[in-house]
């Protein structure tokens, strides 16, 4: 498994008009945080896009974390 942080929603579109909460397209970009041992695919610190429905969402203080299995990592972005 891989922990990452989900990366901000769009609240505005390119032509200017903002978004409801309600309206926002779940973000599938996420930013690597931790690693377990076994994972060689990826690192602390890669952007990877992920299923979006294959994650498990977690809630440590007030930062939200999501673990992704590292075959559930589609790509890496720059």
């Amino acid at each position: 498994y891989v922990v990452a942080q989900a990366e901000e929603a769009v609240s505005k579109t390119a032509s200017g008009l903002y978004l409801p909460g309600g309206a926002q397209e779940k973000p599938k970009v996420a930013k690597i945080v931790a690693v377990a041992k076994d994972v060689k695919s990826v690192k602390v610190g890669d952007r990877i896009i992920y299923k979006s429905y294959s994650n498990t969402d977690v809630k440590v203080g007030t930062e939200d974390y999501i673990l992704v299995k590292e075959e559930d990592v589609l790509a890496t972005v720059k």
